[in-house]
């Protein structure tokens, strides 16, 4: 549209605009994408090559240690993603559900997964809204899998609620979240400019807002057509206290909270303001 038709028509730019930026929802009503479904409806395959992805097989023996390698535990696995968690653990014989919210996610999930010759569910789900009750021993939302990416502190403990509400009555839920201690004594911007990699997702402009807790940034990411795209995103860091009163609320009896390393994740490492995420362990 040139710009003598945009002023000529500005409805018609409004509307050109809105087809460009927003989805349809079941009652035929367009509303505005958020970032983290932006980000996920083109990069799969570009995600995989991610360097905070890379930690799956010693992430998994913590997990197998936290089972007591009980292969009779059902697990479900929120906000998979491409279901690196969830194939690595059916490899080593355990019953797994991976939900995500996003549909091409769990396309990549399902390629994967019969690459790697194992049978898994994956399903297409909100993990503010699940559909399971009482029905696993174990929950995981590992690398911000859901939780810490929603836009309002309500809608994160929603994914923890409904996380909860998915297991048994002695379940164990399992995650990582980013960690408020760390931009207390560090700039989350260097942060990101020392861990940026060539070819990888890059967040710029980042701003800590030390009220509420949030990082705003520009997430920059090349997806999987080879498209830049550039998105405002924000993420929520959540202080132990915080995590600590969240769980209690639903009823978690034992809560542990440890530093998060990358492919090592050790109930011996203390969580500290040198750790970007939290190991969270908690036992209804």
């Amino acid at each position: 549209m040139s710009n003598s038709e945009r002023l000529k028509n500005p409805a018609a730019e409004t509307a050109a605009y809105f087809s460009n930026q927003s989805t349809t929802t079941e009652w035929g009503m367009a509303k505005m994408k958020k970032w983290y479904e932006s980000l996920f409806e083109n990069y799969a395959q570009k995600y995989d090559k991610e360097c905070y992805v890379q930690g799956t097989l010693g992430e998994c023996d913590f997990i197998e240690q936290e089972l007591a390698k009980n292969k009779s535990l059902k697990i479900i696995d929120v906000g998979c993603g491409t279901g690196r968690h969830s194939i690595e653990l059916t490899k080593r014989g355990y019953n797994i559900t991976g939900v995500d919210l996003s549909e091409n996610q769990i396309k990549r999930a399902r390629e994967k997964a019969q690459e790697a010759g194992v049978t898994i569910d994956f399903q297409i789900q909100d993990a503010r809204n699940l559909s399971f009750d009482g029905e696993f021993d174990l929950a995981i939302m590992l690398c911000e899998g859901g939780f810490s990416l929603m836009e309002t502190d309500e809608m994160n403990f929603e994914i923890l609620k409904n996380a909860t509400k998915a297991l048994k009555s002695k379940g164990k839920l399992i995650f990582t979240t980013l960690n408020g201690l760390f931009p207390l004594f560090h700039s989350v911007n260097e942060f990101y400019e020392s861990a940026q990699k060539e070819g990888q997702s890059q967040c710029k402009e980042c701003s800590f807002d030390l009220m509420t807790f949030r990082d705003h940034n520009t997430t920059v990411i090349e997806d999987d057509s080879g498209n830049k795209i550039e998105l405002k995103s924000d993420e929520r860091y959540y202080v132990p206290s915080e995590i600590k009163w969240l769980l209690k609320t639903l009823g978690y009896k034992r809560i542990d909270i440890f530093g998060a390393k990358l492919g090592a994740y050790s109930r011996n490492d203390k969580l500290t303001p040198e750790d970007f995420e939290m190991l969270v362990v908690a036992e209804k």
